[in-house]
């Protein structure tokens, strides 16, 4: 240790950025920047022996150019160039300094350690030439900063010691609280080194500081070993009094001490844990052994022989039974400790679960009557109900015949979906919908091998024995929205499971055995047929669903949508009635969709409003079972005395169903829809027939029909002339296709300009001097197809001849340069 030394009235400063040297701790550091690499040279470097600086903490309150870590670091020291700099400090443990210049502002701690050099060496780094010091300081003494000023490039502080004299120390250490204190810090800091002792096997070199080295020093050296907070640190370094130093450091080493404590009791329990399991380990073998020596052996009465009961009525096939008796086998040798036990018993549990034999048991056939329910449950769809009573007759005949792979194509909303459900009942069987909407990974169908950690079977596997049947309706809904990944192509895993040729010995990779899919009747449902694999679609028999008209719309929303929304709202048709009329105007003013989801929406916004009105009206009163018994005279007299009064009301219980909650209110008149209600209710309409008709007011602006993936939709196309030089200009994010399609317009026009009246002779263009400019609306959305030519073609006679396009009338087709137009599809959608 070093001993008291006397300090100079003015030392060198080094900043240290969040860390703090107390007396007696050792540091590492190494200067590189230019304010501490000169600090280091003046001041440690020449004086060498005899050399020592200031360590002064630094908060960091702003990003000063002053850092110091321990060992290597960025660099040292402060390269504020400001020399005129002075901050008078007072002697109070709240002050800070502030040294402010033009760049920054450092915080700084009113007291420090003086240090002196241990190890001192230079180099030199390589390319720059930069000179860097590593420093080796230990702390001597504290002391008071009175006046902090700069020398060249490095701060020097004016300061005043703070350690007591050898006359102070007699006296202090003659105190009872200074020597009660010594002992309790000691007897802590022993049992500290003895704990460290019994577990790294080291504390010699400590026991013996601890018995040579002053208390209050000691105090120093303990607190500076440990990781704690600046805060603390700065707290210990303005301990002056030994006594308030004392307390705090036998506060941190207890601290610490309770720390290590914890830590072992911790390990303790752990290990206690393991070796317990080890001990049971050995005990059930022990116990098994002895239970096969006597013959008493009660595993039949356990889970493992519980599961393989269920196995055995599980029905499997002969080689997947063999499969399974051996790894049941391998699980009975095995402990529920070890780490495949848990794994083993699921996959087993899997087998017995699946419906390798079990079947739904099918109604006796009858076509009327399955069309009976498909003419209940869906309006219209004429070709898919047929489709459905083909294959019934079929099965009818011949009872093992494949089932078909339907692939329902159309929008949104037309009911694709429902209808495999409906399929489902009109055949009797489980239905069971499996969603491959945003599926990228093969796994999702042909399931996970088992030795990956967390694996599971697929979707088919899954959805079977969801249900319990090896012959259920499975519905894989949005197939043509499947992804590419690197986990694999979802869509090549399904050829397998919808080729009948292949889906009977359909291999599950987590299952690893075949199973028979060949008794599942595949629905899939898509909204294009473009995104499915030609090999995948090659395996399906399509039928497009290309959505309903407004006729079949109304038929829909008159049958299923009306009674359907007042049951779901707790309503009747006393409450509420919907003409057809205003369900045309609903139709026609604020749907336009293929399906009829929206439609849908809207007549539940009108059956909310009529609830309201309901629940709110003044008439209504709540009738008991006991009231609903009385004479109508009686009741209106008790109903009139009652009015401005209480009324009794009957609590309603959970269990009654809507028409029972229904039929307690009594309403003067049923609620009928009209004009004022719809524009009150849904507001403005969306879609005005006039809109075309003010659309088409000038010439050059024809309507196109064009189709989406959500329905048909009207296109107005736009063309107009201005002075130029005969040029086309083509606007609305238009494709290749489209664009090709203007052209051909265009020519087809100037070659026949004379036939249509558009110029006096064949040898007049009619571009001379102007461009031509199309344009189609709503600019934002991507435009492409052929069926664009014939409105094209009327838009530009139109432009020409000067004369209006009919406001009723909307064109489709593909125009060729001869001027044919080509088979049109997609006109029920359109």
């Amino acid at each position: 240790m070093a001993e008291s030394v006397e300090l100079p009235g003015r030392l060198g400063i080094l900043p240290f950025r969040n860390k703090v040297l107390l007396p007696g701790a050792i540091i590492r550091i190494r200067c590189t920047s230019p304010s501490s690499v000169k600090l280091v040279e003046q001041e440690l470097w020449q004086r060498e022996e005899k050399g020592l600086i200031g360590i002064l903490p630094v908060r960091d309150a702003a990003e000063t150019a002053a850092a110091v870590v321990p060992m290597l670091s960025q660099g040292v020291g402060s390269d504020s160039g400001e020399r005129s700099t002075r901050v008078q400090v007072g002697t109070s443990d709240s002050q800070r300094l502030d040294v402010k210049n033009q760049q920054e502002n450092i915080q700084w701690h009113p007291r420090g350690v003086a240090a002196r050099a241990l190890h001192l060496s230079r180099g030199v780094e390589k390319p720059s030439g930069r000179v860097t010091y590593t420093v080796i300081l230990e702390g001597l003494c504290r002391f008071s900063v009175q006046e902090l000023s700069t020398r060249g490039t490095y701060y020097t502080a004016r300061i005043s010691p703070l350690e007591m004299t050898k006359t102070e120390m007699e006296q202090v250490e003659q105190d009872p609280d200074f020597i009660t204190l010594s002992r309790q810090f000691k007897a802590t800091a022993m049992e500290l080194i003895s704990v460290l002792e019994q577990k790294q096997k080291t504390g010699g070199r400590t026991k013996v500081l601890l018995e040579t080295v002053p208390v209050h020093k000691l105090a120093d050296i303990f607190v500076a070993s440990f990781e704690i907070s600046f805060e603390e640190q700065l707290s210990m370094l303005d301990s002056v009094d030994l006594k308030v130093r004392l307390s705090k450091a036998t506060e941190i080493v207890d601290r610490h001490l309770q720390s290590i404590r914890v830590a072992e009791k911790i390990t303790q329990k752990v290990e206690g844990q393991l070796s317990k399991s080890q001990k049971e380990f050995l005990l059930r073998q022990q116990m098994r052994a002895i239970k096969e020596e006597l013959g008493d052996n009660d595993d039949d009465e356990d889970d493992v022989a519980a599961l393989e009961r269920k196995m055995q009525s599980a029905g499997m096939p002969s080689n997947i039974w063999k499969h399974a008796q051996r790894e049941l086998r391998r699980l009975k040798k095995m402990q529920p400790q070890q780490p495949g036990y848990n794994s083993s018993r699921v996959y087993l549990e899997l087998l017995a679960d699946l419906p390798w034999q079990n079947a739904s048991e099918e109604l006796e056939l009858d076509l009327k009557a399955a069309k009976e329910h498909l003419d209940s449950d869906h309006y219209g769809l004429v070709k898919v109900k047929q489709r459905i009573i083909e294959y019934l007759a079929v099965r009818k005949l011949k009872p093992d015949a494949r089932g078909p792979v339907l692939c329902f194509v159309g929008p949104p909303g037309v009911g694709k979906t429902s209808l495999a459900s409906s399929i489902a009942a009109a055949l009797g069987r489980k239905f069971v919908r499996i969603s491959l909407g945003g599926v990228k990974d093969e796994a999702d169908i042909r399931g996970h091998r088992r030795t990956y950690i967390g694996s599971m079977p697929g979707r088919l596997i899954e959805g079977l024995k969801r249900v319990a049947v090896c012959n259920p309706v499975m519905l894989l809904d949005e197939i043509d929205k499947t992804g590419v990944d690197v986990r694999g192509d979802p869509a090549s895993a399904l050829l397998e499971v919808l080729d009948p040729e292949q889906n009977r010995t359909f291999n599950d990779h987590y299952l690893n055995v075949p199973f028979d899919l060949s008794k599942v009747v595949f629905v899939a449902t898509a909204n294009r047929v473009q995104p499915i694999p030609p090999p995948l679609l090659d395996r399906m028999e399509v039928i497009e669903l290309p959505g309903y008209t407004p006729e079949e719309k109304l038929k829909i929303a008159m049958r299923h949508l009306i009674p359907r929304v007042l049951d779901q709202h707790g309503l009747s048709s006393e409450f509420l009635q919907i003409p057809e009329d205003m369900v045309k105007l609903v139709i026609q003013r604020y749907t336009r969709e293929a399906g009829v989801r929206n439609l849908e929406r809207n007549l539940a916004a009108l059956a909310r409003a009529a609830a309201v009105r309901v629940a709110e009206q003044e008439q209504a009163v709540p009738l008991s079972k006991d009231v609903h018994q009385l004479g109508s005279p009686l009741l209106e007299n008790r109903l009139a005395d009652a009015d401005g009064g209480e009324v009794e009301m009957e609590v309603i219980p959970m269990s009654v169903n809507n028409h029972e909650i229904s039929n307690t209110f009594r309403i003067a008149s049923p609620l009928v829809v009209d004009e004022a209600m719809l524009e009150k209710v849904l507001g403005p309409p969306r879609f005005d027939d006039k809109e075309t008709a003010e659309r088409v007011a000038s010439p050059g602006v024809s309507v196109g029909l064009v189709w989406t993936t959500f329905g048909g939709e009207v296109q107005f196309v736009e063309a107009t002339a201005m002075v130029g030089n005969g040029e086309l200009h083509l606007t609305g994010q238009l494709g290749d296709v489209i664009k090709e399609s203007a052209q051909i317009a265009l020519t087809w026009v100037r070659a026949r300009a004379a036939d249509l009246k558009l110029a006096a002779s064949e040898d007049i263009s009619i571009l001379e001097g102007r461009d031509i400019h199309i344009h189609f609306p709503a600019g934002a959305v991507p435009k492409d197809g052929p069926s664009a030519g014939v409105t094209l073609v009327t838009a530009l006679v139109s432009l020409f001849s000067q004369r209006r396009v009919r406001a009723d009338t909307a064109m489709t087709g593909e125009i060729t340069l001869r001027g044919l137009v080509l088979p049109v599809g997609g006109v029920k959608d359109k």
